[in-house]
């Protein structure tokens, strides 16, 4: 069983089921030393709460970076999540240059749109900065709104293999890594997740489930990592991850209260038992 050293960037959320309030569990559970590096506190996250409060973690950024290097602390890999602003994207590639050993791998979710939309107070610099990130990374996490955001590439709600095909194409002038895309439907039935390298291409298909839920998708970035860090196949812990997901959605779908996230708790020991730690 791999034991790994993983930082994870992105916010906390207080309530709500979203960015590092999985992140840490999930990839703990994954039986991996999980490090996080806050890149802002909201009381609850921003997907229909009204007053939630915000305070911006940007400038601790550079103090705790070198704190790390003092004390000779580096990472097996850094994985991020949401990022706030343009300036906290300069502060994550200097961490990328900084910290990381160097087999270490760099998962970015670019987590910054959905639904053919960028999220609230983002903008065209911050894809820009969001693009050059991607371009350090070995694994890219990107839906279809976010690929489509990355490569100016017209979205679409419905569309074919041909239009994937290229989005990746376009990501692999991005990206020099694996992309793996999420949220591909091409029915009403079924979730694609498409894996994609230099030379190869793979996909997972799942389950769709009508309703949507918050934080699924960084309950699904989550999972991969630990998984994948545990020297899963990037396929195997495409997988892994996807009927995790699947599960944290099934386990909350009949509770209306709950609305604001998914019960992903409830099905952490589904996650070990698949990882077969």
């Amino acid at each position: 069983m791999a034991y790994k050293r993983i930082l994870t960037i992105q916010d906390i959320s207080c309530l709500g089921q979203c960015s590092l309030t999985v992140a840490l569990p999930i990839i703990s559970a994954c039986s991996h030393e999980t490090c996080i590096l806050p890149s802002a506190v909201l009381s609850t996250h921003t997907g229909g709460f009204s007053g939630y409060t915000v305070n911006d973690l940007s400038e601790d950024f550079p103090a705790i970076k070198n704190h790390w290097l003092k004390e000779g602390i580096s990472f097996d890999a850094i994985y991020t999540g949401y990022l706030g602003s343009t300036k906290q994207i300069e502060y994550v590639s200097d961490i990328f240059d900084s910290l990381k050993r160097d087999d270490a791998k760099i998962i970015v979710d670019p987590a910054m749109a959905d639904n053919g939309k960028l999220y609230w107070g983002f903008d065209d610099e911050y894809v820009k900065g969001m693009r050059f990130l991607c371009s350090k990374a070995d694994i890219i996490l990107p839906n279809i709104t976010e690929a489509c955001f990355l490569t100016g590439t017209e979205y679409k709600e419905t569309y074919d293999n041909a239009y994937v095909d290229e989005l990746i194409s376009k990501l692999k002038e991005i990206c020099n890594g694996t992309i793996i895309i999420t949220g591909v439907s091409y029915n009403s039935d079924e979730i694609n997740v498409v894996i994609a390298d230099s030379d190869t291409k793979k996909v997972y298909v799942h389950k769709k489930i009508s309703k949507s839920f918050h934080g699924t998708g960084d309950i699904f970035s989550s999972a991969f990592v630990g998984a994948y860090m545990q020297d899963k196949s990037m396929f195997d812990a495409v997988k892994i991850a996807s009927n995790y997901t699947v599960e944290c959605i099934e386990n909350t779908i009949d509770d209306e209260s709950h609305w604001y996230g998914t019960k992903f708790e409830t099905a952490i020991p589904s996650l070990v038992r698949m990882l077969e730690l």
